[in-house]
């Protein structure tokens, strides 16, 4: 019988019957939790032609893909904040990127720290909490520190080199314009490079030991930097952008669009935007390559048979559709990301789930999995009968929130995606509302929210949507310049 194989028969009893207390050092469960930072839907159906993510494809084989992840929100610290706390942003307060979630509850245990108080080795590299890129590389950022043992902060050439990148919107700083930079050198010298070689240093480190590894990339994040041979993948000529259709924004409220996307595609020429594409395509495959990396590390050292792996991106990321790029709406692009769980045992792997899921589900499902316990008080559930079958029943609806600054006064947008359908409200239904069917219109091209026929679908949405998250402005004091 294969190492493999026995895990599979002998995973149920020690989960089901031991807590980690009583569990030899050799039997506990590893956690290899890998983020990056703005990768959008480009490894399931809506992949873009020619993009090439070989190492992430094959971590799909190896678990299973959730398609339809849904962020709490598309902004990175709160999203950041919720899917290490397992709490939504109404219970954590944090709403823009400025704010910690432990000015709100300091006495969260977050994911990490459930390790921790098992005696793991808990470490993290790169960005897991939020950063300013590119000014926050090399720093701790907004990081927490109870979350970890160890942690280590590099700094590549891609912030030394700064001045070389190309900005199309010089009134907009690097960081939220869509910049980059065909770079020099190897990938060891990029900042995620060196956060890979780092990652690897850890695991040969803790092999001998149960760890917790979390290791964050800063890609593609802009501004988009990635050596010449990531460029050299995705040929110019070849880059196509979205087809739009014409009159596509006529039947959505104005609050739909984000307040930083004043003009549709920025108001940038065709070539410009082409340029921005094959950059973002670029980092998207160099930081592929860093992933690669560290799993390649995780078999080399044998310890892929007792590791759960978990990937994802802090939130979805707009490439033209609506005539929007980047983050911050409330549309499928935005508030959906790629999720990857693998664990050793798994009989499901290579299958890809199609239920809707949430961000705060991926805390409970790594300790059920590790643990055989879910914690009580936090807002995801495990997604742990998922894993063992992707296609059963699932009727859990997924909640996304957007705070934005508005003029002079601040907007709420608070979405329920659950099943075919997607509801929003923007400040209750007071600045608008919208209705979007994935089933005949996945690219959310018709508003149906003024349809007779789907009147009874929007009451109960509405009414589940109510029930669950904060339609309004918050109270909680926060920094619309931030948001």
């Amino acid at each position: 019988m294969s190492r493999y194989s026995f895990l599979l028969i002998l995973l149920p009893l020690i989960l089901g019957s031991q807590t980690s207390s009583s569990l030899a050092a050799e039997d506990k469960l590893n956690v290899l939790f890998i983020a990056v930072d703005d990768l959008g839907n480009v490894l399931d159906r809506d992949r873009p032609a020619g993009i090439k993510t070989p190492h992430l494809d094959e971590l799909k084989e190896r678990g299973v893909f959730f398609q339809r992840a849904y962020c709490q929100i598309p902004l990175c610290n709160p999203s950041r904040a919720s899917v290490m706390t397992g709490k939504r942003p109404d219970a954590t307060t944090v709403w823009d990127l400025d704010r910690h979630f432990r000015d709100q509850i300091p006495d969260a245990v977050t994911l990490s720290q459930q390790f921790r108080q098992r005696d793991y080795q808990v470490a993290r590299v790169g960005k897991i909490y939020h950063y300013n890129v590119p000014k926050g590389i090399g720093t701790d950022g907004l990081d927490d520190k109870p979350s970890w043992d160890k942690v280590i902060n590099p700094k590549g050439r891609d912030v030394a080199e700064e001045a070389l990148i190309t900005n199309p919107t010089p009134w907009k700083p690097v960081s939220a314009a869509m910049s980059w930079l065909e770079a020099d050198g190897t990938d060891e010298e990029q900042t995620d490079g060196m956060i890979a070689t780092e990652a690897i240093g850890l695991l040969k480190e803790f092999q001998e030991q149960p760890f917790f590894l979390a290791v964050g990339f800063f890609r593609p994040h802009t501004p988009y930097v990635a050596p010449k041979k990531y460029f050299e993948m995705h040929p110019l000529e070849e880059i196509r952008l979205e087809e739009v259709p014409q009159g596509d924004r006529d039947d959505i409220p104005a609050a739909a669009i984000p307040h930083n996307i004043p003009k549709p595609d920025y108001g940038l020429e065709t070539e410009i935007l082409k340029n921005s594409l094959q950059a973002y395509y670029a980092s998207v495959s160099f930081v592929d390559a860093q992933v690669g990396r560290v799993v390649a590390e995780l078999d080399r050292l044998n310890l892929s048979d007792n590791t759960v792996i978990v990937f994802w991106s802090d939130h979805g990321y707009h490439l033209g559709e609506h005539h929007l790029w980047q983050k911050r709406t409330l549309y499928d692009e935005s508030a959906r990301a790629p999720v990857i769980i693998a664990a050793p045992g798994l009989d499901t792997a290579g299958t890809t789930c199609n239920r809707v899921v949430e961000f705060i589900d991926i805390y409970p499902t790594v300790t059920d999995l590790v643990f055989g316990t879910v914690p009580k008080d936090i807002d995801g559930r495990s997604l742990k009968p998922l894993l063992d079958d992707p296609q059963q029943k699932w009727r859990h609806p997924a909640f996304t929130q957007i705070l934005r600054p508005g003029d002079g006064k601040p907007v709420m947008g608070s979405a329920i995606t659950l099943g075919r359908y997607r509801y929003v409200e923007w400040n209750g239904g007071s600045a608008g509302r919208e209705l979007f069917d994935h089933r005949t219109d996945p690219r959310e091209l018709t508003n149906l929210v003024d349809s007779p026929d789907h009147q009874q679908i929007i009451h109960r949405l509405q009414k589940r949507l109510h029930e669950n998250i904060s339609t309004d402005v918050p109270e909680t004091p926060f920094n619309p310049k931030r948001l």
